[in-house]
């Protein structure tokens, strides 16, 4: 059986009605063998993410970036997780092993720099963008839930 691992940061109601949505679409009837795991930002591992076959992150924007709780599970899986540095300490392309990953990312105002900073990160990581970025700015109704919903069922089709 193969694990996705969804690990996310959703604070408010509003965030959380995504992350619920991705969850539900990630454990659709009609995906067999994938056992989904869902951890906060805060709590989740370094043996959540190297007992992984796949990745969906869910976070905030803030002030033009990744919240502090998704950057923190990068700080503390990113070595362990395979994550490649180059010899001046930056992030650099990983090599081999590439497990799927999606994002999706809420914003009230925008979402570019959240985004780019998770995927600047993840690409140091053995993993490979398997779903385009969900990028959910204000309100969240049917359209982005179902979104949702579709980005989760993704990524644990991928892995069925």
């Amino acid at each position: 059986m193969s694990t996705l691992l969804i690990v996310h940061h959703s604070p408010t109601p509003t965030v959380r009605s995504l992350a619920d949505a991705v969850v539900a679409g990630a454990n659709d009837d009609a995906i067999e063998g994938v056992d989904v795991v869902v951890r906060e930002a805060l709590e989740a591992n370094a043996d959540d993410v190297l007992a992984a076959d796949g990745f969906l992150l869910g976070t905030t924007a803030n002030f033009g970036y990744m919240s502090g709780a998704l950057k923190h599970f990068f700080d503390t899986i990113f070595l362990e997780a395979g994550g490649a540095l180059t010899d001046d300490g930056s992030a650099g392309a990983s090599g081999g092993g590439k497990k799927p990953f999606g994002l999706w990312v809420h914003g009230r105002y925008d979402t570019t720099g959240a985004v780019r900073s998770v995927l600047s990160i993840v690409g140091a990581l053995p993993w490979t963008q398997a779903a385009p970025v969900l990028a959910v700015l204000g309100d969240v109704g049917d359209e982005q839930r179902e979104a949702a919903y579709e980005l989760g069922g993704t990524l644990a089709a991928l892995l069925s």
